[in-house]
Parts: structure tokens; sequence; C-alpha cells
């Protein structure tokens, strides 16, 4: 298992819960998603939520779009 901190945190989106900054990664192996440890900006809870849950927020610059608010296939998969 690593936990990494991330320096700077990314802004990203957690499904069903909001908006917000991960500030660590878990990574317990190959065979597990890794685990965004994510700071909520509306309720301020810490949530570790599973990469297929975990969105990055939209960029002009780089050129990333609004991700869809729900994506079932990737929590399928």
């Amino acid at each position: 298992m690593t936990f990494t901190q991330l320096d700077p945190p990314l802004p990203i989106r957690v499904e069903e819960k909001g908006a917000g900054y991960a500030f660590a990664v878990i990574d317990y192996g190959q065979e597990h998603n890794l685990i965004w440890v994510t700071a909520i900006n509306e309720t301020g809870e810490i949530w570790c939520a599973p990469n297929p849950k975990v969105r990055m927020m939209a960029n002009w610059t780089m050129g990333r779009k609004k991700p869809p608010q729900s994506s079932d296939a990737c929590a399928q998969s």
C-alpha cells in the first residue's frame, strides 16, 4: 500500500458527493481501485472515493470538457 500526498491538491468531482479537492491518493495494489482522499467543498466532509467515482473538473486551457454527471458504465467495469 502507498499513500501519496498531492501537492497541489487537484480539483475533482466525486459522483454523489460533489466538487472538492483531492489531497491524497491511496494505492492498495493492482487488484484494487485507486482511492482519492477528497475534501468536499460544500460540506467540508472528507471522503475516500474509489477511482470509478472520481472525475477531473473541466479545464478550458487543457481542452478538457465538463465530465458527464453519471457514468454508470465506468462504475460497473
